[in-house]
């Protein structure tokens, strides 16, 4: 009987903590999952909008994607000629390009990620347009980017600048997904 006690005993001082552990995580987790959030980009060329559909996956968050109302051709985005649309804008810093479909409700999240391709090392203008049409007061909000050779520094510095009262978190490069990476930034922005 007393064998039977202290086998009993030592069985649960080994399973506990282990499922007080476990717990903890699937706590941990169910917190994060309860978190509403959306994952929206502007995406000219394809590249970004693939990543927010794969960030998507990973994290179980709403899509919506930034539609100009004038869709980029290959001119527009040609960034040698000084004279093209995207030089255009990006020259001029009160350009708002104009968007589709802005009626998500921003209500019924608590993170807003926003991805877009960096732009002579900037965020589009048309993510202005963006931020200024919607009110993302108390809303975490961080910025993924795809960039074929800038960092999002410049960006999240330049956003952060031109929008100080917002909860601005840390920001992503996203030329390459991996599941981890992706749920360690998660973990940090959520919080």
């Amino acid at each position: 009987m007393k064998k039977d006690i202290f086998s009993l005993l030592l069985l649960m001082s080994v399973c506990f903590p282990a499922y007080s552990q476990e717990n903890n995580n699937t706590e941990k987790n169910n917190n994060n999952m309860k978190k509403r959030i959306l994952i929206t980009c502007f995406s000219a060329t394809g590249t970004t909008k693939r990543a927010a559909e794969r960030i998507a996956e990973i994290t179980g968050g709403d899509i919506h994607e930034i539609i100009p109302e004038q869709i980029y051709t290959d001119a527009d985005l040609n960034w040698h000629n000084r004279q093209s649309r995207s030089s255009l804008e990006m020259n001029d810093e009160t350009s708002r390009p104009a968007i589709k479909d802005n009626n998500t409700n921003m209500s019924d999240y608590d993170v807003i990620l926003i991805g877009f391709p960096i732009w002579w090392n900037l965020p589009p203008r048309i993510i202005n347009t963006f931020i200024e049409s919607h009110d993302l007061k108390d809303k975490r909000i961080a910025l993924f980017a795809t960039s074929g050779g800038s960092s999002i520094a410049n960006s999240v510095s330049q956003m952060k600048k031109d929008y100080p009262s917002l909860d601005w978190k840390e920001g992503l490069l996203v030329n390459s997904i991996n599941e981890k990476s992706i749920n360690s930034w998660i973990e940090k922005v959520s919080k």
